[in-house]
């Protein structure tokens, strides 16, 4: 028989029956196939990647489980038992606190045990399995004009499993409830294999020692126990009180996994309100905030929050000035939601919160707004994570909560013990019921950060508990702050917790270490292991601002919050197209950051560039630069990929498709005067599929064709039929307005940047390009010489050529002066914009980068006139790169302006430049597509005919209009040729 060594700790597995030894993952593997376990994983890629959750803490994982049905749960906790292997269950792997991961096995839920299994609109409820996503549970309600209460700030991915482990509460607990409140039956696998249902029935005769056990520490339960509504720490005994009816399917929220497996749950839903109104207050500091929140008691409050200035400027920092609403004045403000069913007399309400504020200065915003706020909000785990200088804030003392009457008093202290100790943080959270969160600088990387961690924790848990609160008010206590429990709680209760914890679990098989025997809050920390990393072999290429140790320390920005498992292209954003695709671990943003933290740390991994397990994380990263900005940590994926090539493979022989797809420019630059051939020869099906398998080119990819005239060539001839104007620089070639913009007298004037793509393959949107600002009265200049931004070799990870391409691009472009620099393919200028930063990284570059803009940006910045679009009905699908870099507002701005409807899609097309092309990555690319593009193609198709509206499908990306020609009817064209159109301009060839 194989047993653990010990059931909290050891890795390896004893074999007693020949006394040899054996790894734990090969006999647990062994043991699920024999089991018929289908879908579950030993690789050290997977259990890198759930090494940890959205906490401090790392513990490898022997097994992961991704159970398809209570069969197979059953089975797997048999062998648990038998092998005395800890078991802990997963959602989205959220947990802040360090609930989400063990040492041995972990059952995640989300993969397959995850659907709304009924709703019930009469009744406002649904039953729901573990790994049911919380946006998923509030898109089905929505329909019916119901909703689930509690919302974290991580309800884009965060399962109700999860929820109820934690008693998660989020903003809107204050107007309905912790998780644990709203739940209406329960569906749980006990340690022993037995299911049961708990509902609001009397259950004290299934579980009579623990029904015997509460009645002998009645008093206890109600001194200590159930004070205030954010006391989530321990377990919440109280619901087993006689007088709340000895309610254990309530009791059970809060457990942290520590009971029983959550296999389902019955939710209670609620009706949206009718009308809600947002009014922000703002005050010198968020302290005074604090002190002005009991004040909301008397109001119809749904949920208050407190947000710190410092919050926005990060923002600001990442995605501009025009990515946040205007606040009113102060330092800190609170968000305040309230609803009614009666519009008038909300505005009423609202006035009087105003009036009896003590807020410097307020705002009532409108939807829209508001929506910004609270998505501001929801990314502040991410927002606070790093200090203005750039150093590391943690989570651990992030949860902490007091009754609201005490919180103004309890942050006052707390800030002030927080420079005792020469710490830093940000506080926000839910200010309206006394839950605070703040992210703290702790030294981790030092010899002494985790004593200057548990110092600061100890002493701040004996304020918390002075003021009558709790280390946690809705994450749990996880890894985090159960240590702590003891001040907080008498002997008696902690007692109390043991004997509990029993009844449910003799052997602590489920998540041990966890509330009772708990591990030490300064164990297990990631962090700790990064000074004693190996030194990875050459110096880095890319430049990693404010990083301390480069690439090291850069892949450690990932914190875990998991917003790359959320599906954001359903709210227009793109982030982590992979994961939309495989709704794989190790395909996220976060689990390819965890596989890189290994790879440094040079521990499950080997400290090599060249690790399959990294290279085998990476291959699906489409570098769409999405989690660059959509990532509130700035988790840069795309530069991390672009690194680990270039190591991997200096001076090494590369795959083909890296010199074939990498060079790309420069061999359509030689095959430009013979484009007709070779169109023709690679037209002939033969010696496309040999010259595609040669390349490393899915076979089922077209190849593109070569424009019979390139954009310079056109462009070349019209200088020499005398366009060019006798001023004109030497180095530039320069076309004259047909009209002066402004009126002003003076002439606009940009340098259009004429990229590979389109010189070589749809020349015709540089040309309309030229068209529509040459309409605009601007004067366009075109550099001579034939440059490249390098983006296909930053890709392919062959970053000395890229950064000879880029340098020599730089060069050229900064010798224009300081006129704007426009382009029409998104990618390129996202590459002058931001990889040149990083490449090239000088002052050259900087200047460069801060003079380019796109077609959009520059229109509106000019005042230009705009053609009449007012019958066109534009399907539009950004290219990542400018959602990322250059954000889409202009393009949304532009076409409405010009009376264009238009629909902005979300997600990424899918192709991703030279992604999409590789053989092996054809399938992905098109499971890409059919997150968002394809459907919407679709549905474009079956409605042609029935719309008044000229359709079109806008595509400034060359690759997104070549995955649109290869998957579909449709054809993309760009916003130049669109805005061309509109003016009836033909480009003069």
């Amino acid at each position: 028989m194989t047993t653990m060594a010990h059931p909290t700790g050891a890795n390896r597995a004893t074999v007693d029956d020949d006394e040899s030894t054996t790894p734990l993952p090969t006999t647990l593997a062994v043991e699920f196939r024999a089991a018929g376990i289908s879908d579950f994983s030993t690789e050290s890629t997977d259990r890198a990647a759930f090494s940890s959750d959205g906490s401090l803490f790392r513990l490898v994982p022997a097994a992961i489980v991704f159970p398809r049905d209570e069969d197979e749960v059953r089975r797997v906790l048999a062998i648990s038992r038998r092998l005395g292997v800890p078991i802990t269950s997963r959602g989205a792997g959220t947990s802040i606190a360090g609930n989400a991961i063990g040492r041995g096995i972990v059952l995640d839920f989300s993969r397959h045990m995850n659907e709304v299994l009924e709703l019930d609109p009469q009744e406002h409820s649904a039953w729901v399995e573990a790994g049911c996503i919380h946006a998923h549970l509030q898109k089905q309600a929505r329909p019916h004009g119901l909703r689930f209460g509690p919302d974290p700030s991580t309800h884009t991915r965060c399962t109700i499993g999860g929820m109820i482990g934690n008693n998660a509460c989020g903003p809107r607990a204050l107007g309905y409830g912790r998780t644990g409140d709203n739940i209406l039956a329960l569906k749980v696998m006990l340690v022993d294999g037995t299911v049961v249902t708990l509902d609001d029935t009397d259950c004290s005769e299934t579980f009579p020692r623990l029904h015997e056990l509460v009645a002998k520490h009645l008093g206890t339960i109600r001194r200590d126990f159930g004070t205030f509504s954010r006391q989530v720490s321990g377990y919440g005994l109280e619901s087993l009180l006689p007088e709340n009816g000895f309610d254990l399917r309530r009791a059970f929220a809060g457990t942290e996994g520590t009971w029983g497996i959550i296999l389902a749950a019955k939710m209670r839903l609620v009706k949206n309100p009718s009308f809600t109104s947002a009014v922000v207050l703002g005050y010198e500091d968020m302290v005074a905030a604090a002190h002005d929140a009991p004040l909301l008691k008397d109001f119809p409050v749904a949920a208050c929050e407190g947000l710190d200035s410092r919050m926005l400027d990060r923002v600001i920092a990442t995605k501009g000035a025009q990515a946040i609403p205007h606040l009113p004045e102060g330092g800190g403000w609170l968000v305040v939601e309230l609803t009614g069913e009666d519009e008038p007399e909300l505005e009423r309400e609202t006035q009087r919160l105003i009036t009896e504020s003590q807020s410097l200065d307020s705002a009532v915003l409108d939807a829209a707004a508001a929506a910004e706020v609270w998505g501001i909000r929801a990314d502040g785990a991410g927002l606070v994570s790093r200090t203005p200088d750039g150093r590391d804030a943690h989570a651990g003392w992030e949860d902490s909560a007091v009754p609201v009457d005490h919180l103004g008093d309890y942050l006052h202290d707390l800030m002030e013990l927080l420079d005792e100790h020469g710490l830093w943080a940000i506080p926000y959270g839910h200010f309206g019921d006394g839950c605070l969160h703040m992210r703290v600088d702790f030294p981790l990387e030092d010899p002494n950060g985790p004593q200057v961690m548990r110092e600061f924790m100890v002493a701040a848990t004996k304020l918390v508990a002075r003021y009558g609160g709790s280390v946690s008010g809705e994450h749990g206590d996880g890894r985090a702050r159960s240590e702590l429990l003891t001040l907080m709680y008498t002997p008696a209760a902690i007692d109390l917790f043991a004997e509990v914890k029993r009844l449910f679990d003799p052997r602590h098989l489920l998540n041990p270490g966890v509330i009772v025997d708990p591990d030490a809050l300064s164990e297990s920390i990631r962090l700790t292991q990064l000074p004693l990393r190996q030194e990875l072999p050459g110096g880095l290429a890319m430049a990693y601002e404010g990083e301390s140790a480069g690439f090291a320390s850069a892949v450690h920005r990932c914190t875990g919050i998991g917003k790359c498992r959320a599906d954001s292209a359903a709210d227009g954003g793109t982030m982590c197209p992979s994961y939309q695709a495989t709704r794989d671990e190790r395909h996220s943003t976060r689990g390819r950051a965890r596989v890189l933290q290994e790879m440094v740390s040079g521990d499950l991994l080997e400290p090599r560039w060249d690790s399959p397990e990294v290279h085998e994380a990476l291959d699906l990263c489409l570098s769409c630069k999405a989690c660059g900005t959509e990532c509130p940590t700035g988790t840069d994926m795309s530069t991390y990929k672009a690194e680990v090539l270039y190591q991997s493979y200096r001076g090494r022989l590369r795959p083909m498709k890296h010199y074939v797809l990498g060079f790309l420019p420069q061999i359509a630059r030689l095959s430009a005067p013979l484009a007709p051939v070779v169109n023709r020869v690679t037209g002939l099906p033969v010696v496309s599929t040999v010259a595609k398998r040669i390349g490393g080119i899915d076979v089922r990819r077209s190849i593109p064709q070569f424009a019979a005239t390139t954009f310079r060539k056109w462009w070349a001839t019209g200088a020499e039929a005398g366009v060019r104007p006798d001023d004109a620089q030497d180095a530039d070639a320069a076309r004259t307005p047909r009209a002066e913009s402004g009126g002003s007298g003076e002439t606009a004037e940009v340098v259009l940047f004429a990229d590979s793509w389109s010189n070589h393959f749809t020349p015709r949107s540089l040309a309309a390009a030229v068209a529509v600002l040459e309409h605009a009265g601007v004067t366009v200049r075109v550099i001579d010489q034939t440059v490249c931004c390098g983006l296909a070799l930053i890709s392919t990870g062959q970053l000395d050529a890229a950064r000879a391409n880029l340098s020599e691009t730089i060069t050229a472009l900064d010798a224009t002066g300081d006129v704007p620099i426009i382009g029409v393919e998104p990618s390129c200028l996202a590459t002058l914009k931001d990889d040149s930063r990083k490449l090239v990284a000088d002052e050259a570059s900087n200047r460069v980068a801060d003079r380019v803009q796109t077609l959009a940006q520059y229109l509106l910045s000019i005042g230009a006139e705009l053609p009449d679009l007012g019958g066109v009905e534009a399907l539009v699908q950004p290219h990542c790169h400018q959602s990322a870099i250059f954000g889409t507002a202009a393009d949304k701005e532009l076409l409405a302006r010009a009376g264009a409807s238009s629909e902005f899609l979300g997600g990424c097309c899918g192709l991703a430049g030279n992604f999409g092309v590789e053989e092996g990555h054809f399938d992905t690319s098109v499971a890409v597509a059919e997150v968002a593009l394809l459907p919407a193609l679709r549905k474009q198709s079956a409605e042609a005919g029935t719309e008044s509206r000229l359709q079109v499908v806008l595509a400034d990306g060359y690759s997104c209009r070549t995955q649109i020609t290869d998957l579909s009817d449709a054809a993309g064209v760009s916003l130049a040729e669109l805005l061309a159109w509109g003016w009836g301009l033909e480009p003069q060839r």
